[in-house]
């Protein structure tokens, strides 16, 4: 378990689970960036890495309100060239990588840069319910 340090003091970083099934995706993506960027504790410094981790489960069932299902596009440049720009619905993009929607989503909310990144790297996203993370203890967070 990773210890950081504020004002001479160690915080203890804890692990957290939220199960995605049915629930909606800008809400399961709101609530782990929030978790992820530490605004939960009273500790918070919007220049540290303070967060908590965050295991994502069940990405494969995130639902989606209206009907985006087949009218919300993922754009992806696939190199550098012309020509390179793929578009994938909703739908074909949870079918090839079922965890890039909550993925994207969460990044989105994220800081743009070097911290978002690190942030980044305390998000786990599972497809289905089994995740390697179980000898953490992660405490279950309801939506």
């Amino acid at each position: 378990m990773k210890t950081i340090f504020v004002n001479e003091k160690a915080q203890k970083r804890d692990w957290y689970v939220i199960d995605a099934a049915g629930q909606p995706l800008g809400r399961v993506a709101a609530k782990a960036a929030y978790i992820a960027r530490g605004k939960n504790k009273a500790t918070y410094t919007p220049n540290q890495e303070m967060g908590d981790y965050v295991v994502i489960i069940n990405a494969d069932k995130v639902a989606v309100t209206g009907g985006k299902e087949t009218k919300k596009i993922y754009y992806k440049y696939t190199t550098g060239f012309v020509g390179s720009l793929k578009a994938h619905t909703f739908e074909k993009l949870l079918e090839k990588h079922p965890e890039d929607p909550i993925r994207l989503a969460v990044k989105g909310m994220l800081p743009h840069g070097r911290l978002g990144r690190v942030l980044m790297q305390n998000v786990k996203i599972y497809a289905g319910t089994d995740h390697p993370h179980t000898a953490q203890n992660p405490k279950a967070i309801e939506l």
